[in-house]
């Protein structure tokens, strides 16, 4: 059992990361109304199942992957109890065979540490290196839920806020896709 605080709407106080800053600076900025908790660290979808019932939204699998040259970068955004197969993301973007990408790759371009990507570390990407990829069972939900960038706090906050102000902010088109 992972301890979780209570829910909270207001700027976060105390030593934050400078991603989870910026996550909720921009969510203010853009007038997004959202919850957010502080956790335990988390290192599963299991684990993230306890914030989940907490916030009333699932927390959001997300997955970095490059292609074999290390030209191409996606982050993956999918339901956490759906397995990822390869054959079929790639298929369906129409796409060279991908793999996970490496924690190194994940810092240099959403300046991350795995297992705390999100569509928050996006802000990270400013020459838009990264192509972001949504299942469409998750554009289909009415909330989302993920991390702000540290898998130490989450957020829950509209899908069409996300999709319709954030993205938008901070230059991200997604490619929404069925798994």
């Amino acid at each position: 059992m992972i301890n979780i605080s209570e829910i909270k709407s207001d700027l976060p106080k105390g030593k934050r990361t400078n991603i989870e800053l910026k996550s909720h600076e921009i969510l203010n900025e853009l007038c997004v109304e959202y919850e957010w908790v502080d956790n335990d660290e988390v290192s599963s979808m299991e684990e993230c199942a306890e914030i989940s019932e907490k916030l009333g939204v699932e927390i959001r699998k997300s997955i970095f992957l490059c292609n074999r040259q290390k030209t191409m970068f996606f982050l993956l955004v999918m339901p956490a109890k759906k397995t990822f197969d390869t054959k079929v993301f790639s298929a369906a973007l129409n796409v060279p065979r991908l793999s996970f990408a490496s924690g190194e790759l994940m810092e240099e371009y959403l300046s991350v540490l795995p297992g705390n990507a999100s569509v928050m570390s996006l802000i990270n990407d400013k020459d838009n290196r990264v192509q972001l990829v949504i299942d469409d069972e998750v554009a289909k939900n009415d909330w989302f839920g993920c991390n702000p960038g540290v898998n130490t706090s989450h957020l829950k906050i509209k899908t069409n806020d996300l999709i319709d102000k954030f993205l938008p902010y901070i230059n991200h088109k997604p490619t929404i896709i069925s798994l």
